[in-house]
């Protein structure tokens, strides 16, 4: 099941962020980048600008009393565009259909919201960029940002267009 996330979730998406990223990352980042990226995108702080944000949404992904995963996208400013920032799914919940579901709940959201494009960047070294084409995203660029401390995000630049 997938649930509207608010503010008192915030130790929670922080627990899941910490779990889900390190094996996501561990064989493309260094610990000293994940520690990094952790604190500057999961703070309390960062994580309140998000839930003041009114078209930025997080969702956690539940099965029973366990927690999976979350979600966190944003109606963005490019017109009728959705941004999926994150999925992301602790590592003994892959593989099993979490992911599409995730996504298929964010493509609802989108579509409700108008919007009819998703975009999302994803690490070049991710696997998760294979998920992504699979479900028929594509790549429409590059893009490195510079994220402070001598870190970047090499990313690729990914849409889906909606029906």
């Amino acid at each position: 099941m997938i649930l509207k996330a608010t503010e008192k979730d915030i130790p929670t998406i922080q627990n899941l962020a910490k779990k889900s990223w390190q094996s996501a990352y561990e064989t493309i980042l260094e610990q000293e980048q994940i520690a990094y990226m952790l604190d500057l995108m999961y703070s309390e702080s960062a994580l309140k600008t998000h839930f003041d944000n009114p078209n930025y949404q997080y969702h956690l992904i539940k099965e029973g009393e366990d927690l999976l995963g979350f979600i966190g996208f944003e109606y963005h400013n490019e017109p009728e565009t959705t941004k999926l920032h994150r999925i992301y799914l602790l590592k003994e919940s892959q593989g099993k259909g979490w992911g599409k579901k995730a996504l298929d709940f964010v493509k609802s959201e989108a579509k409700k919201s108008g919007d009819n494009r998703l975009t999302l960047t994803v690490n070049k070294n991710n696997k998760a960029r294979n998920f992504y084409e699979s479900q028929g995203f594509k790549v429409y660029g590059e893009a490195v940002f510079d994220i402070g401390k001598g870190y970047v995000m090499d990313d690729f630049l990914m849409e889906l267009f909606l029906d």
